[in-house]
């Protein structure tokens, strides 16, 4: 397969930590660890870069699963939550360090400011609060992880001679991701954060949000990184992947996606409003760009995109955001067994990159086949106690 001059971009999966299934909403595989297991193994062995951990809801703490898929894979990077509304920097910072050391320098951290005082345990902070209790944590974060004894008395945060005396792998911490589309939230990306992420909106809206950002942090002698975060469904015609987004709804109900669009529309999250004005709340103008499909945020909360098409088709419509500054690709699938091992046979080669498990031999590229399935001439690959396929 023929890709053009774009570099390969850094692409991550998702580890469904809040239980997994065919359809959307419709959740049949609960997780287990064993299957998380094989999610992240999956990942690991097709070349994946690492994986997004989710928080919130019903999802397992981050944290607790990254130490322990680390100790299964051997080069997978484990993108974890940490909110500060919840934790002391002091904490986090030592908590940081040794996930890092266990894992061999394995972690990313996404720092989550929450939409909602139900996502903050009852901790009543307005939007604005929020963002500058994170910047404010943030800063003092990144001094105790630099091995600095930090004094801090300010709005929300009062320390004394503190300290962090466990260093990190990776120096002089971790690299820090971080969304939201408000203008506190672009404050805080610009002056903090190594990687902004955005979720799947119109080029030309997430190219609006990294010129603010790119501006602000230039005022603080800053550069910032970009990514994006979304679905993707790959097939190998245009037809059998639209098929595909179809029936990822099919099964959910018009009150259901009206009850979730009058939700999404209520929530003080400004990047969730993004999200859900994109579908409008309707199944009949889910096309919002030539291959970007919004119909997951009929239900789902946050990403609500997908990249939908062909692999020549989907390829092209990310290298359209590698050229407004995006580097790195979060992306996930339903189920995310199966569409790990799609995404890396159809996807990968059209982005110039290899998979171990699907590098062509004796110059013959691999077939693309409908299913996730190895070539015959090749020994399945087993994941946790499973064999996937």
């Amino acid at each position: 397969m023929t890709h053009d001059t774009h570099d390969s971009p850094s692409l991550y999966w998702f580890i469904p930590s809040g239980g997994d299934g065919r359809q959307l909403g419709q959740p049949t595989r609960p997780a287990h660890f064993s299957y998380l297991t094989q999610v992240a193994q999956a990942a690991d062995v097709l070349g994946f870069d690492g994986v997004l951990l989710p928080t919130g809801g019903t999802n397992e703490d981050t944290i607790v699963v990254a130490s322990a898929l680390s100790s299964v894979t051997r080069q997978l990077r484990f993108l974890v939550a940490l909110r500060p509304s919840l934790i002391s920097p002091v904490l986090a910072a030592r908590l940081t360090a040794s996930l890092d050391r266990i894992s061999g320098g394995r972690v990313n951290l996404n720092i989550v400011s929450g939409s909602s005082e139900g996502e903050l345990e009852g901790v009543k902070l307005s939007p604005a609060q929020r963002y500058e209790l994170t910047g404010e944590w943030l800063g003092v974060f990144r001094a105790l992880l630099r091995g600095e004894t930090v004094k801090h008395d300010g709005t929300h945060l009062h320390l004394s001679e503190a300290r962090s005396l466990l260093p990190s792998v990776q120096r002089p911490y971790p690299p820090i991701y971080f969304g939201g589309s408000s203008d506190p939230a672009l404050a805080v990306a610009a002056e903090h954060v190594d990687v902004y992420l955005s979720w799947g909106e119109r080029p030309e809206q997430v190219a609006e949000k990294f010129g603010r950002i790119r501006a602000q942090a230039a005022r603080h002698g800053r550069q910032v990184r970009f990514g994006l975060r979304a679905h993707v469904i790959v097939r190998p015609t245009e037809d059998e992947a639209w098929a595909a987004a179809d029936k990822l709804i099919a099964g959910v109900s018009d009150e259901q996606i009206a009850r979730a669009h009058q939700a999404f529309l209520a929530s003080a999250s400004e990047g969730q409003r993004r999200q859900s004005a994109l579908n409008g709340g309707t199944r009949e103008s889910l096309r919002v760009g030539k291959n970007l499909w919004a119909g997951v945020g009929l239900l789902r909360g946050g990403a609500g995109t997908a990249f939908v098409g062909s692999p020549e088709n989907v390829a092209a419509a990310l290298r359209e955001y590698q050229d407004i500054g995006v580097d790195t690709f979060v992306l996930s699938g339903y189920p995310h067994l199966e569409e790990a091992y799609r995404v890396a046979e159809l996807l990968f080669p059209a982005l110039g990159r290899t998979s171990p498990v699907f590098t062509p031999r004796d110059g013959q590229p691999v077939t693309h086949t409908s299913t996730p399935t190895l070539n015959a001439e090749r020994e399945p690959v087993t994941v946790g106690r499973f064999q996937s396929i």
